[in-house]
Formats: structure tokens, C-alpha cells, sequence
């Protein structure tokens, strides 16, 4: 997930949970945030980001989003980059070339192991960019909701789950 360029600071917006849906914690802006509790207790998207993000991410952004000689860390990332514009580099991918380097980052968004949990990733990374969670995986996580079962169940081609 090579995430590149210039952006404005507050391009990621204030990550304040102020309302849940379904399990899933929502900005004043209405994109997807984590949800820490003083225990250290994450919401089910951090917790699943983090999972997602070790399958399919730190090959090439390093262990928990922190980079690598290939690829930029995406906790940096995270702290300017919108919603918007994460979702369409991971669904689209990108490519940057500099006469001293070329970095590509692959086009994810027909991956259901990565387009399926988009917002999971983004709030991983979102939390990690703002230092809600440590390098480790979480302790301690709330239960996944039935709409996200059921999201994901669609997503992945299992409708025929009752």
C-alpha cells in the first residue's frame, strides 16, 4: 500500500469516536475510527485491521505499518491522508517514479482478502497513526457484531450462511 504524496494535516480529520453503527465507530465526519477504552480494549475493526494488515500488508510496509526499504509506512501515511484517498490507492494502487526510484503499489481493490476489509485497514492504520495501539496485536477486543458477520459473509461469497 505505497501511500505517497503531499497532504494537508488536516486532510485525516479529528479521529474522536462520536457515534457506533453496528460495531463500527464513526469520526464527526462520518468516516470509520478506532475506539480505544481506558482497559485497552479495541473495537472489532481495529483488532480485524490489525489481523488484515499482517496478512496481506507487512510484506511490504513492514510490522505494524512502520515501512521498509520497499515500501512507505503507513502509520505516517495515515496521519494526512483522507479516507477517500486510502480507499482508492488500496482499490486502485499507485505509482510513483523518480529518477532515483520507482515504487508501485499493486491495485488491491478485486483482492476480497484486502477489498473486504478496507475500513478494518484503515482504522488499523488510523490507530496506529495516532498512537491508540502499540505494535502488538490487541490484548483485548470487543465482539465482532452480527452486521459485520453478515457484511462480511456477502462480501466474501458466503450468502449462504444462515
Amino acid at each position: 500500500m505505497a501511500m505517497g504524496g503531499v497532504a494537508s494535516a488536516e486532510d485525516a480529520g479529528d479521529p474522536t469516536a462520536v457515534k457506533s453503527e453496528d460495531g463500527k465507530y464513526l469520526d464527526k465526519d462520518g468516516n470509520p475510527t478506532f475506539k480505544v477504552t481506558a482497559d485497552g480494549t479495541t473495537d472489532w475493526y481495529t483488532y480485524s485491521g490489525y489481523r488484515r494488515y499482517h496478512s496481506e500488508c507487512h510484506v511490504c510496509h513492514g510490522p505494524d505499518g512502520m515501512g521498509s526499504t520497499y515500501a512507505p509506512a503507513l502509520a505516517n501515511s495515515l496521519k494526512t491522508m483522507s479516507y477517500a484517498d486510502f480507499m482508492g490507492v488500496v482499490a486502485s494502487g499507485r505509482k510513483n517514479v523518480s529518477t532515483a526510484q520507482e515504487n508501485v503499489m499493486p491495485a488491491f481493490g478485486d483482492n476480497p482478502n484486502v477489498a473486504c476489509y478496507m475500513d478494518d485497514l484503515y482504522v488499523y492504520l488510523r490507530a496506529r497513526a495516532n498512537d491508540a495501539v502499540g505494535r502488538v496485536r490487541p490484548a483485548k477486543h470487543e465482539d465482532k457484531s452480527e452486521a459485520y458477520g453478515k457484511a462480511e459473509d456477502a462480501c466474501m461469497g458466503h450468502n449462504d450462511k444462515k
